[in-house]
């Protein structure tokens, strides 16, 4: 029986190398999976970094280059140019980003500059640091070639200017406390690599700071498991370092849908949702599989594969 054996795997290896000489020789190329999913109903964006993956970019790049459409879009009031201030009338953006090979880098309470993605991953591969806040990410940013612009949109003051007229504090679910795009990217290279951008919270206090420029929060990504990104009331992200949560859980052998909703069941278990809000979670890992759920119906996700962007409506708790 052995030789047996044997004699049928030198059969098999040879068949297979023939068979893969033929394909090669009548030009079947075999490429990995590439595929970009990000948060909320960002279309284009996510079209963007599919269609870079698909062309080799690699997966941070396709990520940060894909989340740059929805920076730049004024009317995304939860994002970038155009996002809702504080409740001073200042716009302050944050963001991270994290690479393959577990390197990261994070901007928070950014004001002037659109591009705050890029600026993360400029952090991450130009200074000794992971973290930058404030002015002194503002003046990296100069150094570095960024432009300084108002991001306070005429709609989005005098949107402002409306709610200070009472001054009520209740963001809408699934509108003003979304807050994010999170983007995940697997490139040819079967790589992994995402970021998170926002404006934070519609009329938060000033210096507010959320779960998505914080890494394990907002944002993880192991490459040997797969990555996460939240989305929703980043404070009740941050409690459960959910990103990271739903990787781990990953790890011991859930599929990124069984992870995001253990994930998300552990933020209902310990909050009554008497003020209700939203928290959702997209995933992905090493073999391409995704998963998405939340706590709140309304939340839905871009999903890129196979030349294919569609739009995914995630299940929820209620």
């Amino acid at each position: 029986m052995k030789r047996r054996n044997f004699i049928f795997d030198i059969f098999s290896v040879g068949l297979m190398s023939s068979i893969s000489s033929k394909l090669k020789a009548n030009n079947f190329n075999f490429s990995p999976m590439v595929r970009s999913i990000s948060t909320w109903k960002t279309k284009e964006a996510n079209f963007k970094a599919g269609s870079l993956l698909d062309k080799g970019v690699d997966a941070l790049e396709a990520a940060v280059t894909g989340v740059a459409i929805e920076e730049e879009n004024p009317k995304n009031t939860t994002v970038g140019f155009g996002g809702a201030p504080d409740r001073t009338g200042k716009v302050t953006l944050d963001a991270c980003v994290m690479n393959h090979l577990g390197d990261c880098g994070s901007v928070v309470a950014v004001e002037n500059i659109v591009n705050v993605a890029k600026l993360a991953k400029d952090v991450m591969e130009k200074t000794p640091h992971v973290m930058l806040a404030g002015k002194g990410a503002e003046e990296f940013a100069l150094s570095e070639g960024y432009q300084k612009i108002n991001l306070l949109t005429e709609s989005s003051k005098k949107e402002w200017e409306k709610w200070l007229e009472n001054e009520e504090y209740k963001p809408l679910i699934n509108i003003e406390n979304h807050d994010t795009i999170g983007m995940l990217c697997l490139d040819k290279n079967n790589n992994i690599s995402g970021a998170c951008t926002t404006s934070g919270l519609a009329y938060k206090m000033k210096g507010r700071v959320g779960d998505s420029p914080i890494i394990g929060s907002g944002l993880f990504i192991d490459n040997k498991i797969g990555g996460a990104v939240a989305t929703g009331l980043g404070e009740e992200v941050l409690k459960t370092v959910g990103s990271f949560l739903v990787v781990e859980l990953m790890r011991q052998g859930n599929s990124p849908q069984e992870a995001c909703e253990i994930a998300i069941k552990r933020i209902v278990s310990s909050n009554s949702q008497k003020n209700k809000f939203q928290v959702a979670y997209i995933a992905m890992n090493k073999n391409g599989e995704v998963g998405s759920y939340c706590i709140e119906p309304g939340f839905t996700y871009m999903d890129y594969v196979n030349g294919e962007n569609k739009e995914v409506i995630t299940e929820s708790v209620f």
